[in-house]
C-alpha cells in the first residue's frame, strides 16, 4: 500500500482530481475498501478528502496513476472530510451512501 500512497488520480478529461493520502482496508475481510483522495488546498491547507470507493478506481499503468470516472465539479460536491474529522467507516449506512455516489455496489464483507 505504501507503493500507492501520493499517486496522482485523473479522470477520463485527463483532469488531475488529486492524489491518493491513505489505503483503507475492511478489517472484517482484509479487502481494500477505501483509497482516501485529496482534493483541492495548498501544501496541505483547506485540501478536502474523500473515501472513495476502490472498486472505482482504475490503474492506468501507461501513466503509473489511477483512473475515477467522476467529473471534477461532481467531485468537489462530494461528501467529504477534513484531515482533523474523519467519518466511522465501519458505519454501514456512511459505506452504503458513499457507494452509491461513486455509482458502485457494496463489496460484500
Amino acid at each position: 500500500a505504501d507503493t500507492l500512497i501520493g499517486d496522482e488520480v485523473y479522470n477520463h478529461n485527463d483532469e488531475e482530481l488529486g492524489d491518493i493520502k491513505e489505503i483503507m482496508l475492511d478489517m472484517r475481510n482484509g479487502q481494500v475498501a477505501y483509497a482516501v483522495l485529496s482534493f483541492g488546498g495548498f501544501l496541505g491547507l483547506g485540501e478536502k478528502l474523500f473515501a472513495v470507493p476502490w472498486s472505482a478506481l482504475v490503474l492506468d499503468t501507461m501513466n503509473k496513476r489511477f483512473m475515477l470516472d467522476v467529473e471534477k465539479e461532481r467531485l468537489d460536491g462530494a461528501p467529504g472530510f477534513d484531515k482533523d474529522h474523519w467519518p466511522n467507516m465501519a458505519n454501514l449506512e456512511w459505506a452504503a451512501d458513499i457507494h452509491a455516489y461513486y455509482g458502485r455496489a457494496m463489496y460484500s464483507a
